[in-house]
């Protein structure tokens, strides 16, 4: 592969050169150097704690580094504080919106910079600099007097970037800004960024979907245990060479298939309908097998989960687990030999504030805990899941999505159910996590459990299923099996096209 020519210095609006932190002896950046161009996207990648969120706080002003230097437009760039750096015109949007809901689109937009004459709010200075933010987005849910509280996730994200460019934004970075959104909220993201490349704005974009990276970034950088490792032209990078780097080591098969024996059915579920999304659902899932359920956010795939694990009431219908029939609790459903693994992990799937071993061994604790026994039971689950943690004593606040996915999945194999509803359980977290949690499926298919999965991103559902079904506005589709599928057959399921509803 040709080596790219770099620009020469002037051509680039964004530099940090030589950033290193440390917090204790923890090396959390060393010697990073990453250059964006004004009208260029950059995206940055690597597994959850290669580094990318500590030089993100770094540019944004939120920590300072021990060593190096930044430049923005050609001047040193030295951020005191996240507000600082906003008047610099560089903005960042997490993944976890920081937005107020119970305020007004407009109210949003000039939060914590609201223009003031003798301490007076100039509330039509606010309403102008609101409807000159979001003229650029065409999106009817924008008014200025719309409480954000009510307004779709994605709506909300383009708030924040309206606020972002209501005071000068030259540099945005994007962290995981497609995480929690609809195919249709992705693809008018895609166009914004386009066109503020466009206005000559510099972008980075920091994602685990390697396929969005592709698609949206000019460059990649590769971050691996806080240093840069690799990367180059997008278009001269192909997604291997890109796993690759980010973990360190090749990865020979990303969804790993081995030789499963489907056993009798274990869950049935029979014309259930629940209280809300859920309309109608008839499926069986047997042992040995990984049934998909692929659709749209807000089809009532997760509600079809809560509902069979007891979360969620059931109005009409037939659930059986085993011998057992009927709905029930969930601690019911433990007793049973099913477990469920949350979407939302930091509010449902664990405590946070707890430990590993007690968040693992929640379910199934004995009257009498003996530290010991239940730290040996856990470090056989580390072990097998490659959780990266101190010890089982750590807490599981203070580790990174990816791990604190495989501690929620640990629970289960802990509990050794024989039914797991598992809810996106890869959601945010590093293609490496990605690749270890799928493996942990491929085993448990091949030792007979039986396991249903709600997932968005159609390539993994494709990739470990033997199964799926798809849902469309709270109805369950017919089970096909995977080589009946594909992205394009399942997408127009989704939406209602092939079936005609």
């Amino acid at each position: 592969m040709a080596e790219r020519v770099e620009p020469e210095k002037t051509d680039f609006f964004l530099e940090m050169k030589g950033v290193s932190k440390r917090f204790g002896a923890t090396v959390a950046l060393e010697d990073v150097s990453i250059r964006v161009a004004a009208g260029e996207v950059l995206a940055l990648v690597g597994e959850n704690g290669a580094g990318k969120s500590t030089l993100m706080k770094v540019l944004s002003g939120a920590i300072l580094p021990d060593e190096g230097e930044m430049w923005l437009g050609g001047k040193p760039y030295k951020p005191a504080n996240p507000l600082d750096a906003r008047y610099a015109g560089v903005t960042m949007i997490y993944q976890e919106l920081s937005l107020a809901p119970h305020l007004s689109v407009e109210e949003n937009i000039v939060l914590g910079m609201e223009p003031a004459r003798i301490g007076i709010v100039q509330w039509k200075e606010v309403r102008r600099r609101a409807i000159e933010a979001i003229s650029q987005f065409e999106n009817p849910e924008l008014r200025p007097e719309a409480k954000v509280g009510k307004m779709s996730v994605g709506s909300q994200q383009l708030v924040e970037i309206a606020r972002a460019l209501a005071y000068g934004c030259q540099v945005l970075v994007l962290d995981e800004p497609t995480s929690s959104l609809t195919r249709e909220d992705v693809k008018r993201l895609f166009e914004i960024i386009s066109r503020l490349k466009k206005q000559g704005k510099a972008i980075i974009y920091i994602s685990h979907f390697i396929e969005e990276v592709k698609q949206v970034s000019d460059r990649v950088t590769v971050l691996r245990d806080g240093k840069v490792v690799g990367g180059g032209d997008t278009a001269a990078i192909n997604t291997e060479k890109i796993i690759t780097l980010m973990v360190g080591r090749q990865v020979e098969q990303l969804y790993p298939r081995s030789l499963r024996k489907v056993g009798e059915t274990v869950l049935e579920v029979e014309n259930l309908m629940g209280a809300d999304k859920l309309q109608t659902a008839s499926m069986a899932l047997r042992q040995g097998e990984v049934l998909g359920i692929a659709g749209l956010v807000g089809a009532g795939r997760t509600e079809l989960l809560r509902s069979i694990f007891g979360l969620d009431p059931v109005r009409t219908g037939k659930i059986r687990i085993g011998v057992y029939t009927g709905p029930s609790s969930p601690m019911r459903r433990w007793d049973q030999g099913a477990g469920m693994v949350s979407e939302d992990r930091k509010v449902e799937g664990l405590a946070l504030g707890l430990s590993i071993a007690d968040n693992m061994t929640l379910s199934r604790m004995p009257f009498i805990v003996r530290p010991a026994r239940q730290d040996s039971d856990c470090e056989a689950l580390i072990r097998q899941l490659s959780v990266r943690c101190r010890n089982p004593r750590q807490r599981v606040i203070d580790l990174s999505g990816g791990n604190q996915q495989k501690v929620a999945l640990a629970r289960l194999l802990h509990h050794k159910v024989d039914v797991l509803l598992l809810d996106e359980p890869t959601r945010g977290i590093d293609v490496g996590s990605k690749a270890q949690i799928y493996k942990v499926i491929d085993e448990l298919a091949c030792a007979g459990k039986a396991i249903l999965i709600v997932s968005s991103y159609l390539p993994e559902l494709l990739g470990i299923c033997d199964r799926i079904a798809v849902m469309c506005r709270g109805k369950l589709g017919p089970t096909r099996q995977i080589g009946e599928v594909n992205e394009h057959t399942l997408m127009l399921e989704a939406t209602g096209q092939e079936t005609g509803t």
